[in-house]
């Protein structure tokens, strides 16, 4: 399986980090030039390679990592997405219900990517906790996932597991999944908790 994180700021960055944390391969990429993410990407880990987008792109599974209005520029860089997992880590806040055609943010987001799955996760917590270790003496950081796309959730739950996360499922996204998706100015219940779930 290999792996890959579209947008490289704050929440790209953090993620980054947490395959590093692991070994585990991940292409980054960005607008930005492989040559100009390349100092960042190494300074992470040396299983983060900077990459161009088309590059990124042939992963098997994509976290999706960009500010939410930049999502369907990178849904227009293939002309399907089939095969391929979307992780979206998007939060809508601040884009009116109406301009999402009344979906759920990641209901709207997964009708620019034809043919893919698309998973939503990780987006809850803000990029300074995602960035660091989730192992917590005693437990281990939740990330919340939801799909319409039931298929896909394993896989993702297999890797959120790898990466040292206790995943929790939620759902289809017009269900549990609108527990952490923004509306409008309104941000889901468990945007933000920071919950552990204990070894067992």
């Amino acid at each position: 399986m290999s792996y890959a994180i579209v947008g490289f700021g704050k929440i790209g960055q953090a993620l980054a980090h947490a395959f590093a944390r692991k070994n585990i391969d991940v292409t980054v990429a960005s607008r930005r030039s492989p040559e100009e993410l390349a100092p960042q990407a190494r300074a992470i880990g040396p299983t983060v390679t900077a990459g161009a987008l088309q590059e990124a792109l042939k992963a098997d599974i994509i976290f999706l990592a960009v500010l939410f209005d930049q999502h369907a520029a990178v849904a227009k860089a293939l002309p399907n997405w089939d095969g391929k997992t979307i992780i979206d880590v998007t939060n809508a806040f601040g884009v009116a219900p109406e301009d999402l055609d009344g979906l759920p943010s990641s209901a709207f987001v997964a009708k620019a990517f034809t043919g893919a799955k698309l998973v939503k996760g990780f987006n809850h917590l803000g990029a300074a906790k995602l960035a660091t270790d989730p192992v917590i003496e005693g437990g281990h950081r939740v990330v919340f996932l939801s799909s319409d796309d039931e298929d896909a959730v394993p896989a993702i739950d297999a890797l959120a597991r790898e990466l040292g996360f206790a995943p929790v499922k939620l759902g289809k996204l017009s269900e549990g999944g609108a527990l952490v998706h923004a509306r409008g100015q309104v941000w889901g219940p468990l945007i933000f908790q920071d919950l552990f779930k204990k070894q067992q």
